[in-house]
């Protein structure tokens, strides 16, 4: 806060010029720094990743669901509750001594406890099933996190391209107008034809249709993005992250697809049946239960107590407990295979994907070196030829729209490429090395050969 004090009205006419200056330019630094907070920053590609995580509900549920497997490992690492019991036995129901609690030497109050003692292994196996379904659902965090990254960094890059889209026919739509404006121009001094004044019309009115649908375009492309930031308008900033590098190496990528999040994923959910199995193991030594009872009679009787030890009997291992283990180890093997082909159709997808984001590359240097000044050669040689009256303004036009196409392709092109590389940028996280293993990652350039 800035508090300023004028002097009485008599000394203030002794103030030297350049202080009522120097004030003068405070307040307008103030005015444009209140302004420069009031208007919105453009939201960068990390920006939009750093609000689409905060704003990410699955996270937290995959939060929610390893914290509550861990609370459950320590339960499970328990013994059960003992059982408190209490009953009346030979209570006389007929007779003299009926419903009486003391007549009768047989009647008794009991009161006791009971305790299972699950075998230690068997506890520790059943703790061990729960933490590895923790780190399934910390992997299962991985993934989901992975797949918002990729999803919102491919719908920022495609609001960002199809921007980049509408300003290209919005620049070409100036150049029409004054294309339009000239042929109209020509007509009324004789020099053109009503038929170039149509068909330069007619070409501005497709361009503006073309520029509509742009619109409708970038309208879907704030609609994706929205999903993962919130609603609203935004302002995205200009600046496009480095897309010529990506971090996969062809030549290594059986090891690096090891720390797909989706393969992690599997290997802890394998682990999970593999604790399963160990718990059917365990299952195959019985655990005994201990009852302890105190029970009272009449008073001319003697109290007593009770020990009873329970032990089931597995007398058909063969078909129950063995039968249960096969299971479980069948469905250890059932996940290590399907883990094992979806590491292969992964490593295959991210090869392709390689692929095909080199091929593009290639393209659209091509686009670059080639067909953008070809057709920008074209252009200017027809418009040329079209003031020196050799050529028509239908000629100039059909370049002229020749071009826009080009151009658009070459657009079109590069926001394809933007995509693939979202997918191969965010296909392997680098800050979670811990759930997949210790595979390298190498920055591979544009410019280097992909088999």
């Amino acid at each position: 806060m800035f508090i300023v004090s004028f002097p009485a009205k008599s000394t203030a006419r002794r103030w030297p010029r350049h202080w009522a200056v120097a004030m003068a330019l405070c307040a307008s630094t103030l005015s444009l720094g209140a302004q420069a907070q009031l208007t919105p920053q453009a939201l960068t590609l990390d920006a939009a990743l750093r609000l689409a995580e905060e704003r990410s509900r699955q996270l937290v549920a995959q939060d929610a669901a390893a914290s509550g497997a861990r609370d459950m490992a320590v339960a499970a690492g328990q013994l059960p509750d003992p059982v408190l019991k209490a009953g009346i036995s030979n209570l006389p129901v007929n007779g003299s001594d009926r419903f009486s609690f003391t007549r009768d030497f047989m009647t008794m109050r009991s009161i006791g406890v009971m305790q299972e003692f699950t075998r230690a292994d068997k506890r520790q196996a059943r703790s061990a099933r729960f933490n590895r379904e923790a780190e399934a659902a910390e992997a299962a965090r991985v993934v989901a996190l992975a797949n918002l990254r990729r999803d919102t960094a491919m719908a920022w890059l495609e609001r960002s391209f199809q921007t980049r889209m509408r300003d290209l026919l919005q620049s070409q739509r100036a150049e029409l107008t004054l294309q339009a404006e000239g042929a109209d121009a020509a007509y009324r001094g004789s020099r053109g034809t009503q038929a170039d004044v149509f068909a330069a019309r007619s070409a501005l009115a497709q361009l503006d249709d073309r520029i509509l649908q742009q619109d409708r375009q970038i309208a879907t492309a704030q609609t994706r993005l929205a999903r993962w930031i919130g609603p609203g308008p935004v302002q995205l900033s200009g600046k496009l992250p480095e897309l010529g590098t990506v971090r996969l190496d062809a030549n290594q990528l059986e090891a690096q697809i090891e720390a797909h999040p989706q393969i992690a994923l599997m290997a802890r959910q394998e682990a999970v049946a593999r604790a399963e199995a160990d718990i059917a193991q365990s299952n195959k030594h019985s655990d005994w239960t201990v009852e302890l009872m105190y029970s009272q009679r009449g008073q001319a009787y003697s109290n007593m107590v009770s020990l009873n030890v329970s032990i089931p009997l597995q007398l058909d291992q063969r078909n129950r407990q063995d039968r249960e283990l096969a299971v479980k180890l069948a469905t250890v093997e059932q996940m290590r295979a399907q883990r094992e082909e979806a590491t292969r159709e992964s490593t295959a997808d991210a090869l392709s994907l390689l692929q095909q984001w080199q091929s593009n590359r290639n393209r659209l240097a091509q686009y670059d070196s080639i067909l953008i000044p070809l057709a920008a050669d074209r252009i200017r040689a027809v418009l040329a030829a079209y003031r020196g009256g050799v050529a028509n303004l239908s000629a100039a036009l059909e370049a002229r729209r020749m071009e826009i196409d080009t151009r658009m392709d070459r657009l079109r092109l590069e926001m394809e490429t933007a995509a693939l590389w979202a997918q191969l940028e965010f296909l392997i996280p680098v800050d979670r090395p811990a759930l997949a293993g210790n595979a390298s990652t190498k920055t591979v350039d544009a410019s280097e050969p992909q088999q």
